[in-house]
């Protein structure tokens, strides 16, 4: 089997790069691309001469817009990369016959209610990132080409920045914090995400029903304010100078910090879906902040 990933060096891309490498010949990119294979999903029509060169049995998208705020002022480049691209790896894949395997979001929800969402649930983004990563769902689904559309929430990776490793850096530094408590999710490792989609990918090549779009997170959820407590409480308590006493982080509603782009308040998402298509069961968040928060410490 021969895979084509697209975004090697995101979070997600970089546990991919392990994780599929498994399952066959893995091509992998990032925005330079090599050679004459393009992997700027800024340049669409370009993707569609690269994967006809490589001539793949998956493609599998994990670069994509993040900038969320910047997104509000910067439209046009969020929907080229987050909606046109993904367009064509899909009218790509139709064409060829091969499987897409691409990654989304919770923002293509609007965050109402304290229900998990679930996949057939209605789409409301707030924002300007979430209607563009919407967009490219849809252009997936009309091309009619078998695909895998991972839906996923506070994706987090021990490369890279994350929300705990600022909290960790400020805990460090100060006596007490301010943090969100009103948006509810499930923070999730990036490589939680690529072993999964190893698991998903080898599945779905022998199950064709399988296509279709999962709801992918850690087991649980909390707020922000819970997923910082976690953290430096556990680092904390594993011997690194913290300042900061998890009693003297603040709750505070989103109101107190403001931002460009809304974000949503209920970022849940319901697995069940995931789990009973695939046989899986899905870890805790707790355990994986842990094992994240272990290795950047060098654990």
């Amino acid at each position: 089997m021969k895979i084509l990933l697209f975004g090697k060096n995101g979070q997600v891309g970089w546990e991919l790069q392990r994780s599929l490498s498994m399952l066959g010949t893995l091509v992998a990119l990032d925005r330079a691309g090599t050679g004459s294979l393009v992997g700027d999903l800024a340049q669409p029509e370009a993707l569609g001469a690269t994967v006809r060169q490589v001539a793949p049995d998956w493609i599998v998208n994990a670069a994509a817009y993040t900038a969320v705020d910047r997104a509000e002022s910067d439209q046009d480049l969020a929907f080229t990369v987050n909606a046109q691209a993904p367009a064509v790896l899909a009218r790509e894949a139709a064409r060829s016959g091969c499987w897409l395997l691409h990654f989304s979001t919770d923002y293509v929800f609007d965050g109402s209610g304290s229900e998990p969402w679930r996949e057939d649930a209605p789409t409301g983004p707030l924002n300007v990132y979430g209607h563009s990563k919407l967009e490219g769902e849809r252009a997936i689904r009309a091309s009619g080409c078998h695909h895998l559309i991972l839906r996923s929430s506070w994706i987090y990776g021990a490369r890279g920045s994350n929300f705990a490793k600022t909290m960790l850096r400020l805990a460090q530094d100060r006596d007490s914090l301010r943090v969100v408590d009103d948006q509810i999710g499930a923070p999730t490792g990036a490589d939680l995400l690529a072993d999964l989609s190893a698991h998903m990918v080898r599945a779905a090549r022998a199950q064709a029903e399988l296509s279709g779009t999962y709801h992918a997170t850690a087991n649980g959820h909390t707020s922000w304010h819970g997923y910082a407590a976690h953290a430096i409480a556990f680092a904390r308590e594993a011997g690194v100078p913290i300042k900061t006493d998890p009693s003297a982080i603040e709750p505070v509603s989103s109101a107190a910090f403001q931002t460009v782009a809304r974000r949503p308040r209920n970022s849940r998402l319901d697995t069940s879906k995931l789990r009973d298509s695939f046989g899986l069961a899905l870890p805790d968040w707790q355990h994986g902040v842990e094992r994240m928060v272990n290795e950047v410490l060098g654990r």
